[in-house]
């Protein structure tokens, strides 16, 4: 094995593995502490019998590599962070580079890896999916008195909780679940009392964040699991927060605010503080998680993409898999690049964003008489109406080349020029909100913030400081190409609250990371979309709605985007299959959010991307867009067991080394069951044509389980591709059982080599369900 990586690249890949972790702070030649933290995997069966307990020897083997003449007696005591032993195994201490390095050769060590940091992903959703019609209609009891989502608990990774919100009360809850195993912790701020048969649990995991940047001053950071942020309140308050009826922010989307599985439980895992959250945290916390009892997991954070057994996430979540734990993970908000996602790995659930029939309408009237329709959600006493032109300047130009005063950013707006005015900003560089800090600070009236290509004519709401229209980038050329040549430029700014019904909804959000898959182009990503733009949700009570220090509102509710927004929506869902169908697997619930997801809009067209105003693809959507109540009943699920995903693993050319990452404790080797990784049994079909010319055909395998009626007879649709024959084989499938398994196999035949990639879709319908998976044909250019 490498000696440990040190140069920046690989400190941004390299993480932990799954079992035996081992967090090492490296240390300079002069014993000065660097606040880096590396992860260390071991071979808990490599234990001599001279040790009573695999600590005693994790203990021994820090102290055997430590430069005593440095070190005290404390400061070896002081190495261990933390120990990890239910989803992988291990501990965390300090070292210095040179003990690292030692620690590496030693036995029983299986791999060391940096600490990477991570970065959160940062109502209307529950009747927009249709699940209030489950909760209430009276055909639909099997979703209120007689689901047990009771006894259901979401582990939420996240940067805490607000145990005040209402949306965390548990009046009705039955008695905590019996198999909860986890604690509440105390803190400032938070006491027992603040855990209920809601929050049913509470930890903090702060050691490798300290460890990378010093202790954080108690007094500005709760050292709780109280959250200070609202981003850890807002996802659990989606995933299963109690109905609050008249819940709004300012009055905005004014109505019953409730969670995906309103009678599941929560338990916080507070991961994320003031400077980020780090690897050796997260999977601290996942390990606990698992040990506590969740059945599943929410995670709207992520790090970047690295090897499967380079991703501490990825492996934390294989071994949360193996105990039966769904893990649901934000793709990311780096879109609308290609191959922009992250959480990529086939046993984590993908969640990618999309819009809501909801909006919230704003206008800009220009004095020319033009009417632009944008969105906003300010609310204040200094409301601009259409009854009053105010002067309007761009402090930008027609050049291509940037200027840091057209994005509005800190310390570049000139008082003297814009000071009562409305200032056009360009989106970029700095958070929307506080563009409008900083046209507020410089004097100005109002602002209107322009798209630029990166965003295309998608909008996102915010609730600003300061009278504030966020419009597309279409109209905004229009808008300043009007101010750059009409020299007594002017506009007024109107809101006009909420609005329903709009069409076409849902859309794929431009800033949704998108596929392909680079790391395994067979495994499609993301797996689904969900709503993620505008969410109303729970929110902390010692922060302003826009997040910014300077902003002195307090809120009960708040509206974000991001797809750590549309991540807590497939967690709370899979919550609710997992209470109706206990026996299912991750991967059963998996594959029932994506074969009943659906791919066309309100419109009855094809999804599109709100970054080109075209279709979207499945490299932006996944399988499609969640649907809840047919996820209930899909009929047929592709179920994967561990071992499945572990011969995945072997068709990745990993070293064995490699591959002990994630096979080490089960006893697995690689008995090479899988022709290709598209063999995987995938609910989503996607295969790459060999570049090579004598390569005209190939086969792939899927088996189907039967989870709907014993009896069940299922036919084949498969759309057309130009550059490929499809041919299913057998085109019928006749189940006689419940929990039957069938085979079928779709041979490729090429018909030609399109440059591009083909998308379409296999659907096997029985007269009542439709079980859809999409495909994805890939041609690589013949050598």
């Amino acid at each position: 094995m490498s000696k440990i990586p040190i140069t920046p690249m690989e400190k941004m890949s390299c993480m932990l593995t799954s079992f035996l972790l081992l967090s090492i702070v490296v240390l300079t030649s002069n014993a000065e502490l660097v606040k880096k933290t590396y992860i260390i995997q071991m071979d808990k069966l490599a234990m001599p019998n001279t040790f009573s307990n695999h600590l005693e020897w994790y203990s021994s083997k820090v102290q055997s590599v430590l430069s005593k003449s440095l070190e005290s007696e404390m400061d070896k005591e002081e190495r261990i962070i933390y120990t990890y032993q239910t989803a992988f195994h291990g501990l965390a201490a300090k070292l210095s580079q040179e003990e690292a390095e030692k620690l590496e050769s030693s036995e029983g060590v299986v791999a060391i890896f940096p600490e990477t940091k991570y970065e959160l992903h940062t109502t209307r959703s529950p009747t927009f999916l249709g699940l209030e019609a489950l909760h209430h209609h009276s055909t639909n009891k099997i979703w209120s008195e007689k689901l047990v989502d009771h006894d259901v608990i979401v582990g939420v990774l996240d940067t805490g909780i607000w145990p005040e919100s209402e949306s965390f009360n548990d009046t009705g809850l039955r008695a905590v679940p019996s198999h909860w195993k986890g604690a509440c912790e105390t803190g400032r701020g938070f006491r027992k009392n603040h855990c209920n048969k809601k929050i049913v649990g509470a930890r903090i995991f702060y050691r490798g964040y300290e460890a990378a940047t010093g202790k954080f001053d108690e007094q500005t950071d709760y050292k709780s699991a109280r959250d200070q942020d609202g981003h850890g309140t807002h996802t659990a308050a989606t995933v299963a927060g109690s109905p609050v009826h008249g819940a709004n922010l300012q009055g905005y989307a004014n109505g019953t605010a409730r969670g995906m599985a309103p009678g599941a439980r929560i338990a916080a895992y507070k991961v994320c503080w003031t400077g980020g959250c780090f690897s050796s945290d997260i999977l601290s916390a996942v390990d606990k998680a698992v040990a506590d009892g969740v059945n599943v997991l929410s995670i709207s954070l992520g790090g970047g993409v690295s090897s499967y057994y380079h991703d501490s996430l990825s492996v934390a979540a294989f071994g949360a898999m193996e105990k039966g734990v769904f893990v649901s993970c934000s793709a990311g908000n780096a879109g609308p690049d290609p191959a922009s996602l992250t959480n990529v790995s086939p046993w984590i659930t993908t969640v990618g964003a999309s819009t809501m029939d909801r909006d919230f309408p704003a206008y800009v009237k220009l004095g020319n008489g033009t009417k632009v329709t944008g969105v906003s959600l300010y609310k204040g006493k200094n409301m601009l109406s259409f009854k009053k032109q105010y002067p309007l300047i761009y402090m930008g130009s027609t050049s291509t080349s940037p200027d840091p005063r057209s994005l509005c950013l800190e310390g570049t707006l000139d008082p003297k020029k814009v000071s009562g005015k409305i200032v056009i900003c360009d989106r970029g560089i700095s958070p929307r909100v506080q563009k409008g800090q900083v046209v507020k600070n410089a004097g100005g009236a109002g602002m209107i913030l322009t798209n630029t290509a990166a965003n295309g004519e998608e909008l996102v709401a915010d609730c600003h400081l300061i009278p504030a229209v966020a419009i597309g980038e279409k109209e905004g050329k229009e808008l300043k190409n009007y101010v750059l040549t009409n020299k007594k430029a002017t506009a007024s700014l109107a809101f006009l609250k909420t609005r329903l019904g709009i069409r076409p909804s849902p859309v794929v959000a431009a800033f949704s990371s998108r596929g392909p898959n680079f790391l395994t182009l067979e495994i499609l990503k993301p797996d689904v979309v969900a709503p993620g733009v505008n969410i109303l949700a729970g929110w902390s009570g010692v922060i302003g709605p826009s997040s910014l220090p300077t902003d002195n509102r307090r809120v009960k509710f708040n509206i974000l985007s991001g797809t750590s927004m549309s991540c807590p929506h497939v967690s709370g869902i899979a919550a609710l299959l997992k209470s109706k169908h206990p026996e299912w697997s991750p991967a059963a619930i998996k594959s029932a959010l994506m074969t009943t997801a659906y791919v066309h809009d309100n419109t009855i067209k094809p999804l599109r991307d709100a970054s080109t105003a075209g279709s979207s693809t499945p490299y932006d959507h996944g399988a499609g867009h969640i649907n809840p109540t047919r996820a209930l009943d899909p009929g047929l699920v592709y179920d994967i067991d561990p071992k499945d995903y572990f011969d995945f693993l072997c068709t990745q050319k990993l070293t064995p080394t490699q591959l002990a990452v994630f096979g080490k404790y089960s006893n697995r080797t690689c008995n090479h069951s899988l022709a290709s990784p598209a063999d995987l049994n995938y609910p989503a079909i996607s295969v790459v044509f060999p570049d090579k010319k004598s390569i005209s055909s190939f086969t792939i395998h899927r088996t189907a389980t039967n989870v709907g009626p014993p009896v069940s007879k299922y036919h084949v649709i498969v759309s057309p591709f130009k550059g490929a024959y499809l041919k299913v084989v057998p085109d019928t499938l006749n189940f006689t059982r419940k929990y039957q398994k069938l085979s079928y196999k779709i041979i490729f035949t090429s018909k030609s080599r399109p440059a591009e990639p083909e998308f379409g879709g296999l659907v096997w319908k029985d007269g009542v369900h439709k079980v859809r998976s999409p495909i994805v044909i890939t041609y690589m250019a013949p050598i």
